[in-house]
C-alpha cells in the first residue's frame, strides 16, 4: 500500500515532466517559426500561470458543471454521517459534502488538498447502495483526498487545458499569421503542425493513465479505511450491473468520478479515465486479506 503511494508520487513527478516537455515542444515550434528563442520561455511561463489559475478554480468549475449542491447534516443525515465518520476514522478534516440530483449512481472528490476537499454523491448512488456499500464508495473518494489525488488531478487538468489552448492558438498563428510567415521553412511548418496536433492527444492519454492508476490506489485506501473490501467490491458490482451515463456529461470532469460518467462508445472506452470495473473488483477480492 505505502509502496504504491510512493510509486504514485514518483510517477506524478514524471508525468508533470512530460506535460512541461509538451509545453516546451510547443514553445520550441513557435520559437523556430518566428526565429525568436525567447518565445519558448514565454510560452512555458504563460502555461504555468494558466495551470495555476485552473488549480485554484477547477474545483468550483467541477461543482458547477455537475450541478452539485452543498448539503448540511440535516439535509441528508445518512450521507453526511457516513462521510463524517470516515473523516474521523482517517483523522482528516471534514470535507464539504455535495449531492447531485441524477439517477446515475456515481460520486466524486475534488479540491486542492484535504483542507479544501469536496466529496459528492448522486441521488442515484444513494438509492442503489446500502449503507455498507455507500460507505465503501465514500471511503474510496476520501482515499483520493488522503492520497492527494485531488491535487494531482487539478494540476493535470490545468496543464491539459493549457496544452489544448496553446495548440489551438498556435495552429491559428500558423495558418492566419499574416505575410511575415511566408518565408518560414515548409518542413518546419509540417513538423510543427504534427507536434501541435499530437501534443493535446498525448497529454489527454497521460492524464487518463494517471487517473486509472489512482483509481486502483483509492480502492485499496478505501478498503483499508473500512476494513471491508467486500463492501466496496459489492458497490462496484452494482455499478457494473446498474450503472448508466450521467445527465450532465463532460470529458473534462470524467476523471474525477467513482465510475466513468460518460456514454459508452469506442473513443470513450479508448480514452477512459477508469479501469474496467471487473478488474477493480478482482483486485479488491484478491487482496482482501491484506486489507
Amino acid at each position: 500500500m505505502y509502496s504504491a503511494i510512493a510509486s504514485n508520487k514518483r510517477n506524478t513527478l514524471l508525468i508533470m515532466a512530460v506535460f512541461v516537455g509538451l509545453i516546451g515542444a510547443i514553445g520550441w515550434v513557435v520559437s523556430s517559426f518566428y526565429g525568436n528563442s525567447s518565445i519558448t520561455y514565454w510560452v512555458i511561463g504563460a502555461a504555468a500561470v494558466y495551470a495555476l489559475i485552473q488549480y485554484f478554480v477547477a474545483s468550483k468549475l467541477a461543482v458547477a458543471m455537475t450541478g452539485a449542491k452543498e448539503i448540511q447534516k440535516k439535509d441528508n443525515p445518512r450521507l453526511y454521517r457516513i462521510v463524517e465518520n470516515l473523516s474521523i476514522t482517517e483523522g482528516m478534516p471534514m470535507p464539504k459534502v455535495y449531492v447531485i440530483d441524477d439517477p446515475a449512481p456515481n460520486a466524486f472528490a475534488t479540491g486542492r488538498d484535504p483542507k479544501h476537499a469536496i466529496v459528492a454523491a448522486t441521488t442515484g448512488i444513494m438509492e442503489v447502495m446500502n449503507d455498507r456499500e455507500l460507505e465503501g464508495v465514500m471511503a474510496h473518494e476520501l482515499g483520493h483526498v488522503k492520497n492527494y489525488d485531488i491535487r494531482v488531478s487539478m494540476i493535470a487538468f490545468g496543464l491539459v487545458s493549457a496544452i489544448a489552448l496553446l495548440s489551438d492558438i498556435v495552429i491559428r498563428m500558423f495558418f492566419f499569421g499574416g505575410s511575415d510567415n511566408r518565408n518560414a521553412n515548409p518542413i518546419m511548418i509540417v513538423v510543427g503542425v504534427v507536434i501541435i496536433i499530437l501534443a493535446p492527444i498525448i497529454a489527454a492519454i497521460v492524464q487518463m493513465a494517471v487517473s486509472r492508476q489512482r483509481e486502483y490506489l483509492a480502492d485499496a485506501t478505501g478498503a483499508m479505511t473500512t476494513r471491508d473490501a467486500e463492501g466496496l467490491a459489492s458497490a462496484l458490482e452494482k455499478l457494473r450491473d446498474h450503472g448508466r451515463p450521467m445527465k450532465r456529461q463532460s470529458s473534462s470532469t470524467a476523471h474525477l468520478f467513482f465510475n466513468n460518467p460518460l456514454s459508452s462508445g469506442f473513443f470513450n472506452k479508448l480514452f477512459s479515465s477508469h479501469p474496467p470495473l471487473d478488474e477493480r473488483i478482482a483486485r479488491l477480492r484478491n487482496n482482501a486479506a491484506k486489507f
